[in-house]
């Protein structure tokens, strides 16, 4: 079906004064918003126009600049001053007190304001440009990644958010190191009266992570619902908790040198040094921006949705709807135990669409295979079938049958030992930290080598972990362990091992580049890192997989590696785009995927984020979103928060004491809360469960309902409760039961009749 989208409201209501069509002091509107910008360039006013009287968000004592300028050597902002609005050409002209003037567009839309930088003259030093912060007076949640700034009570029911329209406007702030965000705890309770803070804390104080940085389940340490985990900084709070948001673009062909840890306030993760590589061409004049308000309520669907889909984002869809559509959530199958006989039956009995070959390991960036994970011939064999072992290929067109999708684990962009790209022929297309030069030629056996500069080469391998057996240079094409420099002259590389990761010993002459390589971390991720170039190509690579071998679906794990190169969200967006361009080209429909992260870079892109698992996301025996950890609960705080997908983790095996009525909670929380997660299936294990059947058939008729988006949000709230425990029969295809019971699935009680939603398809993509 068609989206309809009305003729453009007027965009011009008001001004102070106008000459020859150019005035000062406007207001613009969409259906529900209006703003009022002054004659400096600065929002001075926020409203809800859906209720009267309007109700106002803008701070009386932060005013907002529409855009402001940043200088990263002097470490200056720069706001405007002066603001002139053309109506003829929609456009907003602003001068800053350095002596730049821009010239903004700003083009109405039926529900949101687009805002494009089409000149910024003189530069005068100016390398990045920012989109506020715009300042509200919201309270309840934010959303970091996204930007949004949400009051989900049902007498305020409104959000404020903004949107990058293209891959060089990113979310956060223009003096974020890396254009990645620190990965902190903040504290903000999303509602005062409820969860007063302690005396000892306030809004905004920041707090470092838990654990030793290194175990993913350590860093969550904080039950309390005042710590809130951070995955970006395109929404921040003050010290009253009234929330901001932000976005901002960078002049990327500038050589920069970035001191950068995405977890910077631990000692295991203590930042390093990195040059980062200039990128022609890839420039803030461009940068374009949505912003828009509306009721909470409706904005995903209403709002989001439509901006997505007219600016021609990344629409991802499952089920033939928008993966962001709460009715379009649904959890993967996740195997285990390498017996694959009734995996698919499995699957497909449940009404999930997505197997997670999850105990075939790690799928490991290898272009010397040309996309062929199991030979040329397919003459690989690994998934096993007591009929007889399959490929890749075999089993993805087995399970296409049954209309359902298979995939792997990658580790993103790591270039592992003993494939192309790293060893034993490195590539000269590597991301590295520093460049020095050699002072002395050495032959094929000398241990000495001699750097002109020894600066920041102490710095161990990369900010994450500082694993020793990483630490390594490149000469040509030989990779050199060290560990270590000396400093005093001559500056000499110390604990040398030559031809490391089996490379070629060689000779090299005085004044060859001496490269420090960027790397990922140990634990079985050992790699090194592809500068831009050679990382759109690994994108490529993963789509050349999924046409060749049928897969669907990837768990990039090592997510985090993307913002390595030091560019951050945008290395995200260029990456993802890269790979669903070319699977494009070869006829391959979208890639489900999850990861080891969410970011705004993709946040667009990816449709679940069923990262960890078990105990440590929701434990169904205490009913605790994280039992033995905080996980669950940051990791929920943050998704619903950004209007994305809660994920459950690989979680919840069906198991000889698997009891139906544990998985009727399960699903009622995930429908509730919106949720999917990865259940795990070991055939073996499902196959030793009496009760195998009524579990498969209760997680389908919640299913069945979830995607006729049969749930209205007055019954989604009881869900969510995890006190409460539900049954839910089907009574045909279209109409549902749903009773209230007591925790052992007794004394059920009828508490709704649920019907399809007739206009459940209405936003589906514009033809």
């Amino acid at each position: 079906m068609e989206l309809k989208f009305n003729k453009i409201a007027p965009l011009f209501l008001g001004a102070m004064f106008s000459v020859a069509g150019a005035f000062a002091q406007c207001d613009f509107s969409t259906d529900y918003f209006k703003i009022h910008i002054n004659n400096k360039g600065w929002i001075t006013s926020m409203k809800n126009i859906t209720v009267q009287p309007n109700r106002e968000f803008s701070p009386s004592d932060k005013p907002s600049p529409l855009m402001s300028l940043y200088d990263s050597k002097k470490k200056v902002y720069y706001q405007p001053t002066k603001a002139i609005y053309t109506k003829n050409n929609k456009t907003l002209v602003l001068n800053y007190p350095n002596g730049s003037v821009a010239k903004v567009a700003v083009i109405p839309q039926r529900k949101y304001f687009k805002f494009t930088l089409q000149t910024l003259s003189p530069r005068n030093g100016i390398d990045v440009i920012q989109w506020g912060d715009y300042h509200t007076n919201i309270t309840n949640l934010f959303g970091e990644i996204i930007g949004v700034a949400r009051d989900t009570s049902e007498a305020v029911n409104y959000a404020i958010g903004m949107f990058a329209l293209n891959d060089n406007t990113l979310g956060g702030t223009a003096e974020t190191i890396g254009d990645a965000a620190p990965f902190q705890y903040i504290i903000h309770t999303p509602d005062a009266k409820r969860y007063p803070l302690p005396n000892n804390l306030h809004e905004g104080q920041v707090f470092t992570l838990g654990g030793n940085g290194i175990s993913d389940v350590a860093f969550y340490a904080h039950k309390e619902p005042w710590y809130r985990t951070m995955y970006g900084s395109a929404a921040m709070v003050d010290r009253k908790g009234r929330v901001s948001i932000v976005y901002q673009s960078r002049d990327r062909s500038i050589e920069r040198e970035i001191y950068f840890s995405l977890i910077p306030n631990m000692a295991a993760n203590k930042p390093n040094h990195l040059q980062v590589q200039p990128l022609p061409g890839v420039d803030y004049i461009g940068s374009s921006i949505a912003l828009w308000g509306s009721p909470d309520s409706t904005a995903l669907m209403d709002v989001v949705q439509k901006i997505v889909l007219s600016e021609k984002l990344p629409y991802p869809t499952i089920n033939g709807k928008w993966v962001k559509d709460p009715s379009a959530y649904v959890p993967d199958a996740l195997t285990s135990g390498n017996l694959n006989d009734s995996i698919i039956s499995y699957t497909s009995r449940l009404g999930f669409k997505t197997i997670s070959l999850y105990d075939q390991g790690f799928l490991r960036a290898n272009r010397g295979n040309n996309g062929y994970i199991d030979g040329k011939n397919f003459e690989k064999k690994p998934i096993k079938l007591t009929s007889g072992n399959v490929s890749h290929k075999e089993f993805a067109d087995m399970a296409a049958k049954y209309g359902i999708t298979i995939g792997r684990t990658p580790i993103t962009n790591s270039l592992a030992p003993g494939t192309m790209d790293a060893s034993p022929i490195p590539s000269d297309s590597l991301c590295y930290q520093q460049k020095r030069l050699l002072v002395k030629s050495i032959s094929p056996t000398d241990t000495i080598i001699i750097v002109d500069d020894p600066t920041h080469l102490e710095e161990i391998a990369s900010w994450e972990g500082h694993c020793a057996n990483l630490n390594m240079i490149k000469i040509g094409k030989e990779l050199i362990y060290y560990a270590g420099v000396s400093d005093q002259k001559p500056f000499r590389l110390l604990n040398v091992k030559r031809g490391y990761w089996k490379t070629n010993p060689s000779n090299h002459v005085s004044g060859d580049a001496i490269y420090k390589l960027q790397v990922t971390v140990n634990y079985g991720y050992d790699g090194l890192i592809p500068n831009m170039q050679l990382q759109d190509k690994i994108a490529e690579h993963f789509a050349d997989i999924c046409a060749i071998n049928g897969l669907r679906y990837y768990d990039f794990d090592g997510q985090e590696f993307l913002f390595n190169n030091g560019h951050g969200y945008y290395s995200t967006k260029r990456f993802f785009r890269k790979m669903f361009e070319r699977a494009a080209e070869q006829s391959v429909p979208y890639i489900r995927f999850t990861g080891a992260t969410l970011s705004e870079g993709s946040w667009h892109y990816q449709s679940i984020w069923n990262v960890g698992g078990g105990k440590n996301l929701y434990d169904v025996d205490t009913r605790e979103w994280g039992s033995s950890t905080s996980q669950g609960k940051d990791l929920r705080d943050v998704t619903y928060s950004n209007y994305f997908p809660v994920g459950l983790g690989g979680n919840f095996p069906i198991n000889a004491k698997s009891k139906v009525e544990d998985y009727e909670h399960i699903q009622a929380i995930s429908v509730g809360v919106g949720t999917t997660y990865s259940l795990k299936l070991n055939q073996k294990d499902v196959e030793s469960c009496p009760q195998k059947d009524a579990i498969f058939k209760a997680i389908r008729t919640w299913e069945d309902a979830r995607i006729a988006n049969a749930f209205p949000r007055w019954v989604k709230k009881e869900l969510a409760d995890a006190a409460l425990s539900f049954h839910l029969e089907a009574v045909d295809a279209n109409n549902w039961n749903l009773y209230k019971t007591n925790r052992d699935g007794s004394d059920k009680k009828l508490f709704v009749r649920l019907k399809r939603d007739a206009g459940n398809n209405v936003y589906e993509a514009v033809k």
